[in-house]
């Protein structure tokens, strides 16, 4: 089932079912235009092998997946979709387990980019751990 306007977290937890980013454990808990928050659970099998904290990529999936379901939601009148073209991270601090909680939101909307922010929060101590911005190119008719 596509993303599109209108759905609800649920609706998105089910539409992303078997996909990597469900495979991960991430789940939604609020979406909506201009917006999306998801979380994950950091798991041992989501550590990197070379010096026990959660892999980058793990982190990164979440930031990307938020901004695109949000994107998915946010799309402009005509749009059939959408894809990440440029993406950036900064870390802010080392995660070992707990919850994170990444909460994306659109900063430009126009007909053929989108550029959203995502902010990864530690939720048990309430710190930033990353920063991410990414554009989405948007596909017209």
């Amino acid at each position: 089932m596509p993303i599109r306007a209108g759905m609800s977290a649920s609706d998105v937890n089910a539409a992303i079912a078997g996909t990597f980013p469900a495979l991960l454990g991430i789940r939604y808990v609020g979406v909506g235009q201009g917006r999306a928050v998801a979380t994950l659970d950091v798991r041992a099998d989501l550590m990197a092998p070379t010096n026990g904290l959660l892999h980058g990529g793990a982190l990164v999936t979440l930031a990307d997946s938020a901004c695109g379901v949000g994107a998915a939601l946010s799309l402009p009148d005509g749009a059939r979709g959408h894809a990440t073209v440029e993406l950036k991270t900064n870390f802010l601090a080392p995660t070992r387990g707990g919850r994170l909680r990444c909460e994306a939101r659109l900063v430009h909307g126009g007909r053929s980019t989108q550029v959203w922010d995502a902010t990864v929060i530690d939720e048990q101590s309430g710190k930033p751990v990353a920063v991410f911005r990414c554009t989405q190119l948007v596909f017209g008719d």
